[in-house]
């Protein structure tokens, strides 16, 4: 059974940083697509970041580019969300995605097979 479980989260003011890991269980993504998901209240789940199989290629939605930083450790079957001059509305549920394959749009939830239960990140100003 795959389980994938976000960590990291947390209440932070606004200029701080915190890190979300993300352990996958079950299966070994070293050749598939990660990547990192938010919601907010009242908001639908939006793309936040996404990284391919060997680390080559990333992609952030524009309102974290230059903060937010993506990275994966494939021996520990693992991702990792850097986060840095956070704001109060990045506040949101933060949810961990993986893909078994390689996805040319790492942007594209519904190319992701498997979903955390999320984070909370509360950003206060």
């Amino acid at each position: 059974q795959v389980q994938l479980v976000e960590s990291g989260g947390g209440l932070v003011q606004a200029g701080g940083s915190l890190r979300l890991s993300c352990a996958a269980s079950g299966r070994s993504f070293s050749s598939g697509t990660m990547g990192w998901f938010r919601q907010a209240p009242g908001k639908e789940r939006e793309f936040v970041a996404g990284i391919s199989w060997s680390g080559g290629s990333s992609d952030y939605a524009d309102s974290v580019k230059g903060r937010f930083t993506i990275f994966r450790d494939n021996g520990k079957n693992t991702v990792y969300l850097q986060m840095n001059s956070l704001k109060p509305e990045d506040t949101a549920v933060y949810y961990c995605a993986a893909s078994p394959y390689r996805r040319a749009d790492l942007s594209r939830g519904h190319e992701y097979n498997f979903w955390g239960q999320g984070t909370q990140v509360t950003v206060s100003s």
